[in-house]
């Protein structure tokens, strides 16, 4: 597909320029990394054992932290650069991390219930199907199993510019379909990358239908109110650019048990 390929060289690039979103684990994290990742408490207390997934995550950071704390580690990625980042990482820090090159929504070589936490940072804005990966994460996921993902907020990639009263600009109907436009402003867009927009009926009511329990929500808040106009973070404080959902794969059993079930009179 011509959007896999042209993200593909496009994170490729990126991880070979060293860009911010290519930054690996540090020694000062290393030494804390579960409350590197995780400064809202979500994770449980110690995943020391546990099986994670590292998904669209590539780059040594999420893998590399998670290795440290004593997971057993998968990371999929569709940049090889990327992965290539967590080979090394994981090589020089003496941990063990598998990797896999694949596109998030088709995990086909991960099998059903293999993992304890699926943790999923911002990507899923390269995949016109949302409702794919969720499937694919709920079946690779264990009952019960956590999983944890941030998403770029519809409104912050309606915005198509800032007018010369700083004023930003939406410029993207709501129900955009296929890829996005290219527009002036690309504080949040990665350069080369094709992108969508999901809509809130699909990130937060399509999780919701794929079997999952949404147990919390967070705006990481990217504004800075000292930021001068035309910085990312001056846009940061007027439209909020993520969204984070910690999320719970609900059993079979219990998807069915709370069914909305249809009255009859019989029923009565």
């Amino acid at each position: 597909m011509k959007e896999q390929e042209a993200n593909r060289r496009a994170w490729d690039r990126l991880a070979r320029e060293n860009s911010q979103f290519a930054r690996t684990a540090t020694d000062e994290e290393c030494a804390q990394p579960l409350l590197a990742l995780d400064r809202r408490g979500w994770l449980p207390g110690s995943v020391r054992g546990l099986d994670v997934l590292c998904l669209a995550s590539g780059g040594g950071w999420q893998s590399i932290l998670y290795a440290a704390a004593g997971a057993n580690v998968t990371v999929v990625d569709l940049s090889p650069e990327m992965l290539n980042r967590d080979v090394v990482q994981a090589k020089a820090r003496k941990l063990s991390v598998k990797t896999i090159c694949a596109s998030m929504d088709d995990l086909s070589e991960l099998s059903d219930g293999s993992f304890d936490i699926v943790h999923h940072p911002v990507s899923t804005c390269y995949i016109r199907n949302l409702l794919d990966v969720y499937a694919e994460v709920g079946r690779v996921l264990r009952p019960g199993g956590l999983y944890i993902s941030q998403h770029k907020q519809p409104t912050s990639l309606q915005i198509v510019e800032r007018d010369h009263r700083n004023r930003y600009v939406v410029g993207v109907s709501y129900y955009h379909s296929g890829e996005l436009p290219a527009v002036p402003d690309t504080a949040y867009r990665e350069p080369g990358a094709v992108e969508y927009l999901h809509r809130w009926e699909d990130l937060v009511g399509g999780l919701c239908r794929a079997g999952f329990v949404i147990e919390d929500l967070s705006e990481p808040r990217r504004g800075n109110p000292k930021a001068s106009p035309g910085d990312f973070r001056h846009r940061g404080m007027f439209v909020a650019p993520y969204v984070r959902i910690k999320a719970r794969r609900q059993s079979p059993e219990r998807q069915v048990a709370d069914a909305p079930t249809l009255w009859t009179p019989e029923s009565s």
